[in-house]
């Protein structure tokens, strides 16, 4: 059996989640903590991020976007990366894209500042960091907008690994009520199209304790 450690809130862990569930492949779930990692993050992610993927007893990836890339090549069907090389590399340059900018920018700093540094004891948000986040935000946004209208999906005529991790890097900030959707309704209906997948039900169905989401996260009519 595969077992998956990552946390919940983690857009790299949700990508990973998605993917398999897309696949249909079982596995175990194990929470880590990002700043308080279990043996087996802390000894396969030296960088105590995850997520890890460990199967028959041994790590056989570390990472989303290799871990991805291995699920794709032990279970190809269906494919993550389809269609002709031009498209494939279209998916994973919006793949590096949200991984290298978006969490940096936007990501990581919201869910530092409004849920990370509270449950670490840290005290209250930085508002300038969380300003400056949220307009990244929305510039991302506003890419992803002009991607679903250009586009069948982000990454060209078919669904692939880039619409699962770009779903999950923005879920993971719809989960703490950062995402602006009814200002971008191009975005928003191709994330509805996301939501609906069953891959995504289970990440949508995630409970933090003490920081629920709100009301509308998991309703594909919001």
């Amino acid at each position: 059996m595969r077992t998956l450690h990552h946390w919940k809130l983690d857009p790299f862990g949700r990508t990973v989640r998605a993917a398999l569930g897309e696949k249909k492949l079982e596995f175990d779930s194990v929470t880590e903590t990002p700043w308080a990692p279990g043996e087996v993050l802390a000894k396969s992610d030296p960088g105590g991020a995850g997520p890890v993927l460990v199967f028959g007893g041994e790590t056989v990836s570390v990472g989303a976007r290799a871990t991805v890339e291995y699920l794709d090549e032990t279970s190809p069907e269906p494919a993550l990366f389809p269609g002709n090389p031009a498209e494939r590399a279209e998916a994973r340059r919006l793949l590096d894209w949200f991984d290298r900018k978006f969490e940096p920018e936007a990501g990581a700093p919201i869910r530092a500042e409004k849920l990370a540094k509270r449950m670490q004891g840290g005290g209250g948000p930085d508002m300038e960091l969380m300003r400056a986040a949220r307009e990244a935000v929305r510039w991302h946004l506003d890419y992803v907008a002009y991607l679903a209208e250009s586009r069948d999906w982000l990454a060209g005529r078919r669904f692939s690994a880039a619409d699962l991790a770009v779903a999950a890097h923005l879920s993971a900030l719809d989960y703490l009520g950062e995402i602006p959707w009814a200002d971008f309704e191009s975005a928003k209906s191709w994330y509805v199209r996301i939501k609906s997948r069953p891959c995504f039900r289970p990440i949508l169905a995630d409970m933090i304790p003490g920081s629920p989401p709100p009301s509308y996260y998991a309703d594909l009519d919001f």
